[in-house]
């Protein structure tokens, strides 16, 4: 995947998310990553009393939602219209779930923008990262935020690496993409929309739109019907 595929309108349909203008306040995705909590704080202040529970300090929940009594809230979090929120989820704190998302059983969002419809139902860590329309997570699949020597992360793009100066960044996930179960994205992925990624996977790299990963140099690209 090139720079020039990065950037938001070629990753995300921004009418599916609460967030829309960061998005266009941004070029690339991870730059709004240090933006969220304050996005929230803004946005969530002028959220329509009659639609939402204002809890807490800063923390915003549509009426629809039925909240567990095992699921733990941070600071600085939306929760849209008819999302799940399962039993022992974590959502740590500065994050917006987009409406209709599943935030499943022992699952753990912190600092994480997910659109409408996004699917995080079992055992998965999401790390600063941004899910896109309708995307997937399968059981066990995580976000991974920080590297292990702890300095900042690149993107590494086919044109060359580009410096985020973020210490903390999981992973970009486009519209559509489904992530296999037990995968890792390491910090710094890239998934285009419509991608796929095979189970148990590790992934270290950008993948383009509508393409399958199935391990490290082997990346094929959908057929039309696959797509």
């Amino acid at each position: 995947m090139k720079k020039e595929d990065m950037k938001n309108q070629d990753l995300f349909d921004t009418n599916h998310t609460i967030a829309k203008l960061l998005f266009e306040q941004t070029t690339y995705p991870w730059e709004i990553l240090p933006k969220i909590s304050e996005f929230i704080v803004s946005l969530g202040e002028r959220l329509p009393k009659g639609e939402y529970v204002h809890v807490g300090k800063a923390v915003w929940i549509h009426k629809s939602i039925n909240l567990p009594p095992t699921a733990c809230l941070g600071e600085n979090v939306i929760i849209g219209k008819g999302a799940q929120i399962r039993h022992c989820a974590f959502l740590r704190g500065n994050v917006i779930i987009g409406e209709g998302a599943v935030i499943g059983n022992s699952s753990e969002i912190k600092n994480s923008i997910l659109f409408d419809g996004v699917q995080v139902p079992h055992f998965n860590y999401v790390g600063d990262s941004i899910l896109g329309y309708k995307s997937h997570m399968g059981a066990s699949s995580i976000a991974s935020n920080v590297k292990t020597d702890k300095s900042t992360v690149s993107v590494h793009a086919e044109d060359g690496n580009i410096d985020t100066e973020l210490k903390k960044f999981g992973a970009i996930i486009g519209d559509y993409a489904e992530i296999g179960c037990g995968a890792v994205l390491n910090p710094g992925t890239v998934i285009g929309p419509k991608s796929n990624i095979y189970p148990l996977s590790c992934v270290r790299t950008c993948v383009d739109a509508n393409s399958i990963y199935k391990n490290q140099g082997e990346v094929i690209e959908k057929n039309i019907t696959e797509a």
